[in-house]
């Protein structure tokens, strides 16, 4: 196998999509494919001159839109004339601290747009991708004047803005992740080390699992154990009094699924009893007609990290809590066909998260689409 064939398996097999293609159902691959062309369609008719999607001041939606086209089965899509032209844009972001944004959400936007630089595998790239990696490096919060934010990221480096969060760690995990495996590939030599440690624990102290995260909040009560919240000490899903009176914040689909890829990419082992504990709380709350504990809000963001993560840890079959087995790549990609509009894009009626926007939410179920299709 070629060097850049070797590249690109591994790195699909890290962030999520299997590494070959195994025989499945032959008419549901041809209409996940008819699906995401139609997408990119979409997308490729949306794409304003100067190669952007959506939002100039953010090159992570450009980037999320170009790595639809860099996912998409069959690498048809990865060379077009829309793809190249929001690749340019994106690298025409890079600043001089190393970063890949505007004018602000650094982190967030330098992690999306490394993912997507590592994906499209040029080497006229290598110095913007070690420079946001050592940024990236550079902005896990560390030293904070609370301990539980350690290990995380913000929107902003070293949690300028906010403290850091689950999403945003989710992100710049997967980023540093792929980063890493793309230098070890290439033998190029190592830069600054990233402290995988302190970041595992800060997502440990978003789960809701006592054997492991000792935060005041956290709960082992039925409906919340082993899912995770967006922060330590925050859930937007609220707060719920448990059976012995305690007070614990609730867990909630989305990010569970975050936390579960952020331990992946973490290098936490599959029968780590944090994954255990979060598959459980999926596995009780199973739903594609909601974000549980959300609702509407969130829905398609959900779909996209519940596709990437359950197939990063190579669960092709659930159990719910009264027996019932679910094949959840089928039954979500029937899902997001069935949600699919007649201009081949999808979008949401809840505006929460931006998901009114359906460039955003294309991206989102074309790539949980990518990440199904070779193993429907």
């Amino acid at each position: 196998m070629n060097r850049r064939r070797f590249l690109a398996t591994s790195i699909a097999a890290l962030l999520g999509a299997p590494a070959f293609a195994e025989q499945g159902d032959a008419a549901l691959r041809a209409k996940i494919g008819s699906a995401i062309a139609k997408g990119l369609a979409f997308l490729d008719k949306s794409q304003k001159p100067d190669g952007s999607w959506s939002s100039p001041d953010y090159p992570a939606m450009t980037a999320l839109c170009v790595m639809a086209h860099l996912r998409a089965p069959g690498g048809k899509f990865a060379k077009t004339k829309p793809a190249n032209d929001g690749l340019d844009f994106v690298r025409k972001h890079a600043q001089p601290d190393g970063g890949i944004y505007a004018r602000a959400m650094g982190n967030y936007n330098t992690s999306i747009c490394l993912v997507t630089l590592v994906l499209a595998d040029d080497r006229r790239d290598d110095k913007i991708i070690a420079d946001a990696r050592k940024f990236l490096i550079g902005g896990q919060v560390k030293n904070s004047v609370k301990p539980e934010q350690n290990g995380g990221w913000g929107y902003e480096s070293g949690g300028k803005r906010g403290r850091p969060d689950l999403d945003n760690t989710v992100f710049a995990l997967e980023a540093l992740r792929a980063a890493e495996t793309q230098r070890r590939t290439r033998e190029i030599p190592g830069g600054p080390e990233l402290d995988w440690e302190a970041a595992m624990d800060f997502v440990s102290r978003c789960q809701n699992n006592t054997a492991t995260n000792k935060e005041p909040w956290a709960s082992d009560d039925a409906d919340n154990k082993g899912g995770f919240i967006y922060s330590p000490g925050d859930s937007p899903a609220g707060e719920v009094t448990t059976a012995d009176g305690k007070k614990a914040l609730r867990s909630y689909g989305s990010m569970t699924y975050a936390g579960v890829l952020s331990l992946i990419y973490a290098d936490a082992k599959k029968d780590d009893p944090r994954i255990a504990a979060a598959i459980g709380w999926i596995q009780r709350h199973w739903s594609l007609d909601e974000n549980p504990g959300q609702g509407a809000q969130g829905l398609f963001y959900y779909y996209h990290t519940m596709a990437k993560a359950l197939s990063a840890g190579g669960s092709d079959e659930l159990t719910t809590a009264d027996g019932k087995r679910i094949h959840w790549r089928a039954d979500l990609a029937q899902k997001l066909i069935a949600l699919q509009k007649p201009d081949g894009s999808w979008a949401s009626d809840n505006a929460r998260w931006m998901e009114k926007d359906p460039v955003l939410v294309t991206c989102y179920c074309i790539l949980a689409l990518a990440f199904i299709h070779d193993r429907a």
